[in-house]
């Protein structure tokens, strides 16, 4: 096997246990993230086909760190379409690759979406792509942007662009701190 692009694997334990250690501790971007503990209500509209009025409903969104402060887990509940829905995101900054990303469950399906990008550079807003074989609009890119409007409300937005075919606005939501 070729050599190329492989990482040195020979590094010191008390040096590989350090580096480990140094990705582990939460920094500047976690802080950030935990100020988002808490309960929220969320408010959202969702486009089924471009050219239709969106689906409207409202929810909940309970928020907390986890394992050492390095993870926020926001877990949605409310509708969609009528029917109980339930979602779980998990989202970090990898210390390593100086990127969010985050991982998306729901009722609605069986798949787990990957998602990765990055902050703006007032770190209000943070940027993400997913690819996903989508079941009804096949492969795909999922982008979400989540604005930090204040210490109390959230803006959320996901695109979809199918791949042959333009990105299509497909839900927003407004994410508000419960007082």
């Amino acid at each position: 096997m070729a050599k190329e692009g492989k990482q040195d694997t020979k590094m010191d334990m008390k040096k590989m246990m350090k580096l480990y250690q140094k990705l582990a501790t939460p920094g500047a971007a976690h802080k950030r993230l935990a100020k988002l503990e808490g309960s929220w209500t969320t408010r959202t509209r969702a486009w089924m086909e471009p050219d239709q009025p969106p689906m409207e409903s409202t929810g909940t969104c309970e928020q907390k760190m986890l394992l050492n402060g390095c993870y926020l887990q926001q877990e949605y509940r409310g509708d969609m379409m009528g029917q109980p829905f339930t979602g779980i995101n998990l989202i970090a900054f990898d210390n390593h690759t100086k990127k969010y990303v985050s991982t998306w469950i729901d009722s609605m399906s069986s798949g787990i979406y990957v998602f990765e990008g990055e902050a703006d550079g007032s770190r209000k807003t943070i940027t993400q792509e997913c690819r996903y074989d989508d079941p009804v609009k096949g492969p795909s890119v999922w982008r979400s942007i989540t604005r930090f409007v204040n210490n109390d409300k959230m803006e959320y937005e996901m695109y979809l662009k199918p791949k042959r075919g333009k990105e299509e606005k497909m839900m927003e939501m407004t994410v508000t701190r419960n007082q």
